[in-house]
């Protein structure tokens, strides 16, 4: 990890060895990594970047990239796609969707865990694990199977159908535990205490949260290297929205683009909304909640960024914004509707809360934005209640003709 320099914790600034370790020894604080930025913003360009491959280590220099071993599914490098119908109806001029459900398990997970499991096995790692609420898990899984790791992932037992599906399918152990997903962490840190596992989000949580940035990097490339206005962002323990954050900041320090003002807007579901909660109240710290969601991948009663999340929104004239239960299910429908992509209850509320942001000013029409859509519907089909056809009919022109009329 050539540019990498060690941890720091956030709080404190206190520095540390390149170990797994999450959190500072004197402050308690997160820790995360610290580079030298002169030295990439020496060797790094938009034409460097553009020669690498189609994947996140595109962006490698700004990675914890291990000189050897590293793990590449093809996780990256997704879509940003215009979306005109959908602008028109929301009442924007100018509206991009970052679709990730291109990703090798069909979610943005799949760029933490390249980065985390990469490192991971550079350092001997044999067992590769995770807290999860799905999708986490999924991309835990696949990346273990192939990269010739043993995985063990912990889950809420109630979970979406699909997304134990798409877990087990790998081999791995899938260990459901009674509680929820926070109940779930908190035996995961026990047990990254006692295991030489690599638990990508908790022992190793510095190095995953990293692979994030790489939303910001394609954004900006993918937009002609230039950063838009707005940003609407899903959040769960506020890591995303951070570091997306974060990935803006860095493209700037190493001249790959000359300042940027944008806004991030956070999006929760009422039934779990902690980070909301204290934006509204004015808050700086948040208070945990029990999560009661359909929007189970936002399940996070106590978010470990939701502090960082909240200055960082607070820093970029931004917002965090709770919508009701019943709106999650109507944006994933709007967004099918209007765009022809079916994303799963985090797309949903992220849907759901850009419209509430365009009808209470807090986006502007004029304002160049991008939706972060981090995941497909498929694994979350419950969330739209029964389904079933238009209408059936016998093989007859003539029953079709009754029920959908003549041309």
């Amino acid at each position: 990890m050539k540019y990498v320099t060690g941890l720091t914790c956030r709080e404190c600034g206190e520095t540390h060895p390149l170990v797994p370790q999450a959190a500072c020894d004197e402050c308690f604080g997160p820790l995360e990594l610290a580079y030298d930025y002169p030295a990439i913003a020496a060797e790094i360009s938009r034409d460097s970047i553009a020669a690498g491959p189609t994947s996140i280590w595109r962006y490698d220099k700004l990675l914890p990239s291990p000189n050897e071993g590293r793990i590449d599914l093809g996780a990256g490098w997704t879509p940003l796609r215009e979306a005109p119908r959908l602008a028109a109806e929301l009442g924007l001029k100018k509206l991009w969707l970052k679709f990730e459900g291109t990703n090798p398990t069909h979610s943005f997970k799949d760029r933490v865990v390249t980065v985390a499991l990469s490192v991971a096995r550079s350092l001997g790692y044999e067992v590769a694990a995770c807290a999860s609420t799905g999708n986490l898990a999924n991309s835990v899984a696949a990346h273990a199977a192939a990269s010739g790791m043993k995985s063990r992932v912990f889950i809420p037992v109630d979970l979406e159908a699909a997304k134990i599906a798409g877990t087990t399918v790998f081999g791995g152990d899938v260990i459901g535990v009674t509680g929820s997903y926070d109940d779930v962490n908190r035996l995961c840190t026990e047990l990254a205490s006692e295991r030489r596992w690599a638990f990508v989000n908790v022992n190793f949580r510095p190095f995953y949260s990293e692979g994030s940035k790489t939303l910001a990097f394609e954004v900006v490339e993918q937009l002609g290297w230039r950063s838009p206005d707005a940003v609407v962002i899903p959040v769960a323990s506020g890591s995303l929205l951070t570091k997306f954050a974060k990935g803006l900041e860095e493209l700037t320090k190493v001249r790959l683009i000359e300042g940027e003002a944008t806004a991030l807007h956070g999006a929760q579901a009422q039934g779990c909304s902690p980070v909301a909660t204290a934006f509204e109240q004015g808050a700086t710290e948040v208070t945990p909640v029990k999560p009661r969601t359909i929007a189970k991948s936002l399940a996070i009663g106590n978010p470990g960024d939701g502090y960082h999340a909240l200055k960082e929104v607070r820093s970029r004239d931004g917002s965090v914004t709770a919508v009701a239960e019943p709106r999650v299910a109507e944006g994933i429908k709007l967004l099918a509707r209007t765009e022809g992509i079916f994303t799963e209850t985090a797309g949903g509320v992220t849907v759901a809360t850009l419209e509430q942001l365009v009808r209470d000013g807090r986006i502007a029409p004029d304002q160049e934005t991008v939706a972060l859509i981090t995941g497909i519907g498929l694994k979350t089909i419950e969330a739209l209640g029964e389904v079933r056809p238009t209408a059936i009919v016998r093989a007859s022109v003539e029953e079709v003709t009754d029920v959908l009329g003549e041309e």
